[in-house]
């Protein structure tokens, strides 16, 4: 069957080159925004007890107002203890807009913190460990693809196959590669890799193939379509990324919780950062690996059946998806209207909306995904998460929304937004210790009083807001440490507690210089996207490859220039306030070799030599990792290519290239410019090295994808082999 428009069946020979099975269609409704939500069948009952859930929503929720409550009255006696003004009253705003942000961070920590030492984070029936149980249902495995690696793609994927194969339930799943790709030499690539894949495993009737060449609505679209194509044929879905790695075994466990609670919509794993090797990805992964299981345990502990979807390493129920999670596009053009970006989040949400319970299971191991190499491989992706989690304004107030789904999305808003903030109460700091140096203070007024009015700043009581802040700010790094150390497993998978203790020290020192600058870069986002500019959809960097020093300095200057200004007038205002102002100072100034250092992989590696920043997944990779691993080391080492090289160089790969083809145009439907330009092209071509040189990227795929197109080059071969 075809790869072709995503619409409807190819037209190959259905033979030894048969990429995908038979259809089982299943409708995916698309949800509205201001209607009720669509339902079907009986009510479904959230599997967790709602009087503890309340408990513990109110002590995590409620604490944190507290705290936000008594942080705003410590702020308000250091700026405005006499008087008001019109600083101290906006910096007191911005103040508690910040503060109320790590407050409820620390109050989800502390909840984690005791499900950590419960050896909690499971439930749904799930357990680590013990005989796996038997499945009755089949289940789809589904890796998106966007002009990744196909190398990298498939070798993860044979390691999940091997995996779930070693578990003895192979044959309750089927795995689908679904591509968006749109770079042709990497789409006849991605079709060799498949094909290897399927010979070294004998899966010809597991794994299937099948590449869009319109790709509507991204990933999201991605998966949609396979629903209506494919769906009715599977009872669950597992949703991976170009990087995701799951254990047979987890697969297996939350499968078949899905199987014994049938009011699940979604279970939701928590994928731990591995195979990180620059100093970027190493800070990610021993913070995911260390932190994540804190943060993953708390949200989980008071979220419930509440829970929400980050999109990957999740199985989800597909008449469910189906049911409520058709994504309408947002009203206005882009970047706010449109398709949604953050599809993910709004999936959640309409699912809890039409009463299915979305559950996460931080305690399940086997789950995995990699990090960015770098700062500035992680800003591009951040900026189109940036993008899709401003679109939620949009989509916040839908209506019959559980509140704690919309409260997701205010966090996920949240999450940028307070970037600018920052930056605004950093600048508005400048602006009060300006105003005290150059407004004379009236000690008595025009009114008699025995008491003077002292200055409005009162330093001694900031220096308590400020150590208090910072405590709440690092309280839950400290918690996870003390977690670690009651984990003897993590604890010697991390070093021991020494040196964990100092991979914390380190991971916190370089990731405060870091923020700073991620503070800018999301701030610039923001306005971006304010400004009305789209983020687009660009495929991301994986492998650890450095960045050439001279496109550092052109990607930071502009921080470091900021840097040195924002020092500058901190200096020339007071010392005590340029002081104080230093850790961020440090990291703008220093952004170049900052940015430069922890793209490095010579650094990471130097600190994985003396034993810092540590993951058990390194010190002792489980099965899972270790197959990925082999698969990756058998890769050819001359990976790419040529496209049009490729098939003409191997009568093999062109045949099923030519099988897996859509069908062709039917009479009405639009004709595809690039197609008419590149067949033109090929004609005027006398040798196959002419044409490749003279077709664009756009056009080379629309012959790719023509049985036209192809029989041009097959005469291009034959009139090159007769010259």
């Amino acid at each position: 069957m075809g790869m072709g428009d995503g619409s409807r069946p190819g037209t190959g020979d259905g033979g030894a080159f048969r990429a995908l099975p038979d259809e089982a269609p299943l409708e995916m409704a698309t949800q509205s925004l201001s209607e009720p939500p669509l339902t079907h069948g009986r009510p479904r009952v959230p599997v967790t007890e709602p009087a503890l859930m309340a408990l513990r929503r109110l002590a995590v929720i409620g604490s944190a107002t507290l705290l936000t409550i008594y942080g705003a009255y410590a702020m308000n006696r250091v700026l405005n203890s006499v008087g008001y003004s019109v600083l101290g009253v906006v910096v007191l705003v911005l103040f508690v807009l910040l503060f109320q942000w790590i407050a409820l961070a620390f109050t989800s920590a502390v909840g984690g913190f005791v499900s950590l030492l419960r050896h909690g984070g499971l439930g749904l029936g799930i357990a680590c460990d013990g005989e796996l149980p038997a499945l009755s249902t089949r289940t789809a495995l589904l890796m998106p693809t966007y002009n990744e690696s196909p190398g990298r793609v498939m070798a993860g994927l044979r390691a999940m196959y091997d995996s779930m194969a070693a578990t003895g339930r192979l044959d309750s799943f089927d795995f689908f590669i679904l591509s968006d790709t749109t770079n042709p030499d990497v789409w006849v690539e991605e079709e060799a890799a498949f094909l290897a894949l399927r010979a070294a495993t004998g899966g010809d009737g597991r794994i299937f193939y099948r590449r869009r060449p319109l790709n509507t609505e991204r990933k999201a679209g991605n998966i949609a379509e396979w629903v209506r194509r494919f769906g009715g044929a599977y009872a669950q879905m597992v949703t991976l990324d170009a990087d995701s790695l799951m254990a047979g075994g987890t697969v297996v466990r939350i499968v078949a919780a899905m199987e014994r609670n049938p009011g699940v919509g979604l279970i939701q794993t928590l994928p731990e950062i591995v195979n990180g090797t620059t100093l970027f990805a190493r800070m990610q992964q021993f913070a995911g690996r260390v932190y994540g299981p804190l943060i993953a345990h708390g949200i989980a502990w008071w979220h419930g059946s509440e829970g929400n979807y980050w999109g990957h390493n999740a199985v989800i129920r597909t008449r469910a998806f189906a049911e409520q999670a058709g994504l309408p596009h947002l009203p206005g053009r882009k970047p706010f209207g449109g398709h949604i970006l953050s599809h993910d989040f709004v999936e959640a949400a309409l699912m809890r909306r039409g009463g299915w319970a979305i559950h996460m299971v931080p305690g399940l191991p086997g789950s995995y995904e990699e990090s960015p190499p770098s700062l500035t491989d992680i800003a591009i992706r951040d900026r189109r998460w940036c993008q899709g989690n401003l679109q939620h304004a949009k989509v916040v107030g839908t209506r019959g929304l559980n509140w704690v789904s919309r409260l997701h999305m205010l966090m996920g808003i949240g999450s940028y937004v307070t970037s600018p903030l920052w930056l605004l109460f950093l600048l508005a700091g400048i602006l009060i210790s300006l105003q005290s140096r150059f407004e004379k203070p009236e000690y008595f007024g025009d009114t008699k009083s025995l008491y003077p009015n002292w200055p409005h700043v009162d330093p001694e009581q900031a220096k308590y807001v400020f150590i208090g802040t910072m405590g709440i700010l690092l309280a839950p790094k400290l918690l996870a440490y003390v977690a670690l150390l009651f984990d003897p497993a993590t604890r010697r998978g991390c070093g021991g507690a020494v040196r964990a203790a100092l991979s914390v020290l380190v991971e916190t020192l370089i990731g405060g210089l870091v923020a700073p600058v991620a503070m800018l870069i999301q701030t610039s986002g923001v306005l971006s996207i304010l400004l009305g500019r789209d983020s687009g959809w660009n495929a991301q960097r994986r492998d650890d490859g450095g960045v050439p020093f001279m496109d550092t300095v052109r990607a930071y200057w502009i921080y470091m220039l900021f840097g040195l200004v924002l020092g500058a007038c901190a200096w020339s205002v007071s010392i005590p306030l340029f002081l104080w102002m230093t850790p961020v100072l440090l990291g703008l100034v220093f952004a170049i070799p900052l940015a430069a250092a922890t793209s490095s992989r010579d650094a990471g590696q130097a600190l994985l030599r003396a034993g810092l920043l540590l993951i058990p997944e390194e010190t002792s990779p489980p099965d899972i990792l270790r197959r990925a691993a082999a698969a990756n080391a058998a890769r050819p080492e001359a990976e790419g290519g040529e496209a049009i090289h490729l098939l003409l160089a191997d009568p093999g790969l062109m045949a099923a290239h030519r099988a897996m083809l859509p069908p062709p145009r039917r009479p009405g439907d639009p004709i595809n410019p690039d197609l008419l330009v590149g067949l033109l092209k090929l004609s005027e071509s006398p040798d196959p090295d002419s044409a490749v040189k003279r077709l664009r990227r756009t056009e080379k795929a629309a012959v790719l994808g023509s049985a036209d197109g192809l029989e041009r080059l097959d005469a291009l071969r034959g009139g090159e082999r007769r010259g």
